[in-house]
């Protein structure tokens, strides 16, 4: 594969915060992965923060119903919550079930909510509940939650593989067509389910480590296999990953580059992976710190790329020579083709 630098064009004068700002509004952008509170099923005080994202330009947006240790439970009654609320503002909000629903959002100035799970701890010991999750709007889910679990490692555990279980859930996410995503998993399982994987594979919110070195970031190598499937990198806003708990919008596109150079701007998307409570971040990280360690970067006041840095996210793009067609295609359009590729066709509940 031609590395993308090949059909990189030279900055020009019009990059400037207008062209940004037009070329988002005129853009499907796709942030494929947000945090609200999910602690908490019954408090909504925070989804009205959700006009963030389309205020910034955001067409469509995945939230997260669930992570780690969490259960069926948890993971079914936040799903509940945040399905009842969307629902009950049809003038704001639709729920994310195909890409023809993320186009009607953009045309209509909406803002087109999906879900995702963070570790298959979701589906405990029962693939089945792949079908059911999906059918509720979870269009993907990634293995493990740094933790390893029944499915495979985690990121920062003794990675022993993925297993044979783990091989069932991956056929059964493939059937249903939930995308298999492999961000927080351990580097041995990501190469094993490169092994079985039929359908294309994203890390939905990761970095690479060439530019930065943790754990949850994600070496070349993987990227690359990543690619290989057709998949796609969502570049992760979290500053820990970045850097030095660094947010600044030129950082974030430094880490887009690096993909778009590897593997080609078709392989790059957004994931910020913005947290919008941030003092249930601060506590759930103190309370956790055997596996949040503070040398690795997790501690209280994590900054974090934030919607409203989008344009500036596009500026800093454009001065390093990338055109419309590349941006578009980060922004949402590699998004789309993936909904358009692995999502599978059915009525919405």
């Amino acid at each position: 594969m031609l590395a993308y630098g090949s059909h990189r064009m030279n900055p020009t004068p019009e990059s400037t915060r207008e062209t940004a700002a037009a070329l988002l509004r005129q853009s499907i952008v796709w942030d494929n992965h947000g945090c609200m509170p999910v602690a908490r099923p019954h408090d909504t005080s925070f989804l009205p923060q959700l006009q963030r994202y389309r205020a910034a330009g955001v067409s469509a947006v995945m939230l997260n119903v669930g992570f780690g240790e969490m259960g069926i439970e948890e993971h079914i009654r936040t799903l509940g919550s945040l399905r009842h609320w969307v629902k009950a503002r049809p003038d704001e909000y639709l729920l994310l079930n195909s890409a023809d629903d993320v186009e009607q959002a953009h045309a209509t100035g909406r803002l087109a909510v999906g879900f995702d799970i963070e570790g298959a701890n979701a589906v405990a010991d029962q693939p089945s509940l792949v079908s059911l999750y999906y059918d509720l709007g979870v269009r993907w889910m990634l293995l493990a939650y740094n933790r390893n679990n029944r499915v495979g490692g985690g990121c920062q555990d003794e990675d022993t593989g993925l297993t044979p279980f783990g091989r069932e859930v991956i056929a059964e996410m493939e059937r249903v067509g939930m995308q298999v995503c492999c961000s927080h998993t351990g580097h041995r399982t990501v190469r094993d389910v490169f092994d079985v994987a039929t359908r294309p594979v994203i890390f939905s919110h990761s970095n690479p480590s060439a530019v930065h070195a943790h754990p949850r970031n994600i070496p070349d190598d993987l990227i690359r296999a990543c690619a290989a499937t057709g998949g796609v990198v969502g570049i992760n806003g979290i500053g820990s990953f970045l850097g030095r708990n660094d947010n600044r919008s030129e950082t974030f596109a430094h880490h887009v580059d690096h993909v778009a150079q590897l593997v080609g701007a078709q392989h790059v998307a957004l994931g910020l992976d913005y947290v919008f409570d941030t003092q249930e971040l601060d506590d759930y990280l103190s309370k956790m710190a055997h596996t949040f360690p503070a040398e690795l970067g997790y501690e209280k006041g994590v900054r974090m790329v934030a919607p409203e840095q989008l344009e500036a996210i596009v500026q800093a793009l454009q001065k390093l020579g990338y055109g419309d067609a590349d941006l578009r295609a980060v922004l949402g359009g590699n998004l789309m083709r993936l909904a358009r590729t692995v999502w599978k066709s059915g009525a919405p509940i």
